[in-house]
C-alpha cells in the first residue's frame, strides 16, 4: 500500500503555500481555479465510468441493488445520492443503499476508526445480505481505506460486480474491484483536506453513475424525470410540466390526465400521445419494460 504522505491526495499544493496570508478574493480566484481541474480528472475516465454504468444497469435490471460503501466524506456522498434516488427516479428505497462506516450516526458525526475495519465492510454488506445480482461502489479519496477494502472483497467472493472510485492512481480499492474508477484532481488547497476536489470529484462521479444508470432502466424519456413522485405541492406541479412538456398538452389536460394515472407522470404521457386508456397504457408500458419510447 503507498504511503499515505505520498499520495496525491496528501501532497501540498505549491499555489497555495501562502493560503492563509491571502485575502479572501484571491483565495477564491485559486480555488475556483483548482476546481476546474476536477472536471478535467473526470474526463480523462470517462470509459472507466462508461463501463461502470453498464455493469450497473445490467444488475439494477435483474433486479439487483446499487450499493455505495465508504467513510468520511466518501461515505456520506454514498448515502445522500442513494438518498436521492427515491424521490429523483421513483426507485424503492431498497433499490440504492448507502453504507458508510460507523452506520448512519456517522452522516453527521465523526466517528473514529471505524472506517479501520476491513470486518466491519463485510459485515455491513452481510446484514443486508448482499448477492450476486447486486453492484457494490467503494469510495474512498485515498483508496485506501480497510473498510472499503473489505467490502469490495467480501463482495468479490460472492462474486458480486465490484466498482472502486478513488482520487489516487493504483489505489488499493481499484486493485481489489474489478472496475478501478481513479480520477486525479491534484493536491488540495488546504493539504489533505479531502471534502474539496475529492469530494466534488466523487460526487461527479456519482451523479453519472445514478443518473445514466437510471437513464438504463427507463427512468428517464427526453431529459425528463418521468418517475418522479409527486408527493409535494413543488413535486405535483413537476409532475404537471414534465407531462406537458413530454406531450405539448395544456395544464388542465396535464392534471386530469395524472389524476386518471393515479399520479403515475408515464403512464400520462402514454395515455396522452397515443390516445389510449390507463388499462392499455399500463399494459404498453409493462411490455416495454418501463420505456417510454419502446411504449411508443
Amino acid at each position: 500500500m503507498v504511503e499515505l504522505g505520498k499520495m496525491e491526495t496528501e501532497k501540498q499544493n505549491p499555489n497555495t503555500m501562502n493560503l492563509d496570508e491571502m485575502s479572501i478574493k484571491e483565495a477564491l480566484t485559486i480555488m475556483n481555479s483548482e476546481d476546474k481541474k476536477v472536471a478535467e480528472a473526470i474526463g480523462e475516465v470517462i470509459p472507466e465510468i462508461e463501463e461502470a454504468v453498464q455493469v450497473i444497469t445490467t444488475q439494477l435490471k435483474k433486479g439487483g441493488r446499487l450499493i455505495y460503501t465508504g467513510a468520511g466524506t466518501s461515505g456520506r456522498l454514498g448515502v445522500l445520492d442513494a438518498a436521492e434516488c427515491p424521490p429523483t427516479f421513483g426507485t424503492p428505497r431498497e433499490q440504492v443503499v448507502g453504507l458508510i462506516a460507523g452506520g448512519q450516526r456517522a452522516f453527521t458525526e465523526a466517528i473514529e476508526g471505524s472506517e479501520d475495519s476491513r470486518e466491519m465492510g463485510k459485515e455491513d454488506l452481510k446484514a443486508i445480505e448482499l448477492n450476486e445480482n447486486d453492484v457494490v461502489v467503494g469510495l474512498a479519496a485515498s483508496g485506501r481505506t480497510p473498510y472499503v477494502i473489505g467490502a469490495l472483497s467480501y463482495a468479490n467472493e460472492i462474486s458480486t460486480p465490484t466498482i472502486a472510485i478513488a482520487c489516487n492512481k493504483n489505489s488499493a480499492i481499484g486493485n481489489e474491484a474489478k472496475i478501478a474508477i481513479e480520477a486525479v484532481p491534484g493536491p488540495e488547497v488546504l493539504t489533505g483536506s479531502t471534502r474539496l476536489k475529492a469530494g466534488s470529484t466523487q460526487k461527479m462521479i456519482l451523479n453519472m453513475l445514478s443518473t445514466l444508470s437510471m437513464v438504463g432502466i427507463g427512468k428517464v424519456y427526453k431529459n425528463l424525470m418521468v418517475d418522479v413522485q409527486p408527493t409535494n405541492e413543488k413535486l405535483v406541479s413537476r409532475a404537471e410540466n414534465i407531462v406537458m412538456k413530454a406531450t405539448d398538452a395544456d395544464r388542465e389536460t396535464a392534471r386530469k390526465t395524472l389524476a386518471a394515472s393515479d399520479g403515475k407522470v408515464k403512464i400520462a404521457i402514454i395515455m396522452i400521445l397515443l390516445d389510449i386508456d390507463k388499462d392499455t397504457a399500463v399494459k404498453k408500458l409493462e411490455e416495454s419494460q418501463g420505456h417510454i419510447r419502446k411504449a411508443l
